[in-house]
């Protein structure tokens, strides 16, 4: 017996290609979609169904409204990573070398894939973001740590995994305090940071080369000198915390 085929309401249409374009990352996490006009025009559709499509969106958590107008993107994994554990983790400092160690994973693996999968175009805005990095070399640290999360943000985009992508984006707050927090202590010494930009040239280098395992490699060795370099100096501060210590006067009791 032939079953009648079940017609698909044009907002359940709509609601399945806002859906896709949030997981391919089109819109991020907290992003704000654009007007319900231009989102009609863009689906070329009437604005009550595509006005149906995000109350449906609504119902599903996948986007919120706000006060004072405007449809955001729901940012439940960067809600999550706000919350006041990871607040903590992004303060504490034996915190920062777990990062760094989580961070071998996370951008290894972002440029392992950006080299075998990045367009011509996300491989320029790699080399843009990259160039950007050079720019802000005497800005604040708060810039700067803008800068090398954007940076590794789109060798992500490059990557063309969507789980990758969101999981750099949910965590953008964490991972820009742990190198906000590491270039307060790199930036002091000049050769460390012109090493720093050689090796960051070298992951560029490879993800253009195209050679995905050059890439993950350079990426870990980047780390690697970090986590090295920052444990050598903080050895250096305690010694000089120490002779400093050894050198100041000793007390006396007071005379009664």
């Amino acid at each position: 017996m032939i079953q009648r085929v079940a017609q698909t309401k044009l907002s359940d249409v709509i609601v399945a290609q806002i859906e896709s374009m949030i997981v391919a990352g089109t819109w991020s996490a907290g992003q704000k979609l654009p007007s319900e006009r231009d989102l009609a025009a863009q689906f070329q559709v009437s604005r009550p169904s595509l006005r149906e499509a995000i109350q449906k969106l609504e119902v599903k958590g996948l986007v919120n409204r706000r006060q004072g107008g405007g449809t955001y993107v729901s940012g439940a994994l960067d809600q999550h990573v706000s919350e006041p554990l990871f607040e903590l983790l992004a303060r504490h400092p034996e915190s920062q070398f777990d990062l760094l160690e989580f961070r071998h994973a996370l951008e290894g693996v972002s440029a392992f894939y950006a080299a075998m999968r990045g367009t011509d175009s996300d491989l320029e805005h790699i080399a843009q973001s990259f160039q950007h990095i050079a720019n802000v070399a005497a800005a604040p640290l708060e810039q700067q740590a803008e800068a090398l999360m954007q940076f590794y943000t789109s060798i992500a985009e490059a990557s063309h995994n969507v789980v990758l992508l969101h999981l750099v984006r949910g965590m953008r707050d964490l991972l820009k305090e742990n190198m906000r927090r590491n270039l307060a202590v790199l930036s002091e010494r000049s050769d460390v940071r012109e090493q720093l930009q050689v090796h960051r040239q070298a992951i560029v280098d490879a993800i253009i080369a195209r050679e995905p395992e050059a890439a993950r490699d350079a990426c870990h060795q980047h780390l690697a000198y970090i986590e090295k370099t920052l444990l050598h100096l903080n050895r250096e501060h305690t010694r000089l915390q120490r002779a400093l210590r050894r050198s100041e006067p000793l007390s006396t009791p007071m005379e009664k």
